[in-house]
């Protein structure tokens, strides 16, 4: 599986403030340790500054208007659904290119319960207008995106997982990139759910459309390997966030769209992130199973 995101996310941290004078990380309190080299390199640029990741997220939208280009970092549930208004007004509203890096999502700390699981994130974050959301499969498809796009002036989220695909595949921003090519369906695998549709398509006559950009998403791509109108979309927090762009690239015909994801319940359950995708029914074989039917229809 190669080195977690996170660990990658760190080591680029102290790369990047090397090269770049503008980077400034401000931290929510989780995984201040992990940042002391790049802080005893450069002081003034890794920031510490609590918990309180509203004012985090204002105080970013400030320094990204004179200039500078902020890295936030904290869990998931804290930096989107804590923060959400800032993320709207002072990010998005504004046009400050501030990168949000969440680490937690969905329930990747399964053992912590509600408070600390965010499958909500994508959803919330899709109803944000001029805002990208990057999904990245594996530490170095992150890394390549993060350097490719962190300086692009436009306001961004950055989902770390510590699920990742077996090897990193060609990505570029914005677009999908064709895994495999068929007639009978397209399955679309964000970020690191591709191993396992991999897994359970098989042999099967589908497309597998793999995107670790979920906005802006990628319609041309689509409509080109989908012949058959029919999608299914395979996504690691509440299912159905793509569903108006997969209808928004078809405008004139008819499309079936099936979906494997997380439920949109509470879940009230606690374990490992491999034992709660399983008991919501992201494995192979309820890919296969629910493929198997849109398929029939």
């Amino acid at each position: 599986m190669g080195i977690p995101m996170r660990k990658r996310y760190i080591q680029l941290t102290e790369e990047l403030t090397d090269q770049d004078p503008r980077i400034i990380t401000l931290l929510g309190e989780i995984g201040v340790f992990s940042f002391k080299p790049t802080k005893d390199k450069h002081p003034n640029q890794v920031v510490n500054m609590g918990i309180c990741e509203p004012s985090i997220l204002s105080a970013a939208a400030g320094m990204a208007a004179e200039g500078l280009i902020p890295f936030v970092h904290t869990i998931s549930p804290f930096i989107v659904e804590r923060a959400y208004e800032q993320i709207k007004v002072d990010l998005a509203y504004q046009h400050m290119g501030v990168n949000l890096v969440g680490i937690g999502a969905s329930y990747d700390d399964g053992g912590l319960g509600t408070t600390h699981y965010c499958a909500g994130d994508l959803p919330a974050l899709k109803a944000i207008p001029d805002f990208q959301i990057i999904a990245p499969g594996t530490a170095d498809e992150m890394a390549l995106l993060m350097c490719e796009q962190y300086a692009n002036g436009v306001p961004k989220y950055f989902r770390l997982s510590t699920q990742s695909n077996a090897e990193s595949r060609e990505v570029t921003f914005g677009k999908a990139t064709v895994v495999k090519k068929g007639t009978k369906a397209a399955v679309v695998a964000v970020g690191p759910l591709l191993d396992m549709v991999m897994e359970a398509v098989g042999e099967e006559d589908v497309s597998v459309l793999y995107y670790t950009t979920v906005e802006p998403f990628d319609q041309k791509t689509l409509q080109e390997n989908c012949p058959s109108g029919k999608v299914l979309l395979c996504e690691p927090y509440y299912y159905g966030a793509l569903t108006n762009d997969v209808l928004g690239a078809f405008p004139n015909r008819d499309v079936r769209i099936a979906h494997v994801g997380v439920p949109h319940q509470f879940m009230t359950t606690y374990g490992s992130r491999e034992q709660i995708d399983e008991s919501v029914g992201i494995s192979v074989e309820n890919i296969r199973n629910v493929l198997s039917g849109l398929l029939r229809e």
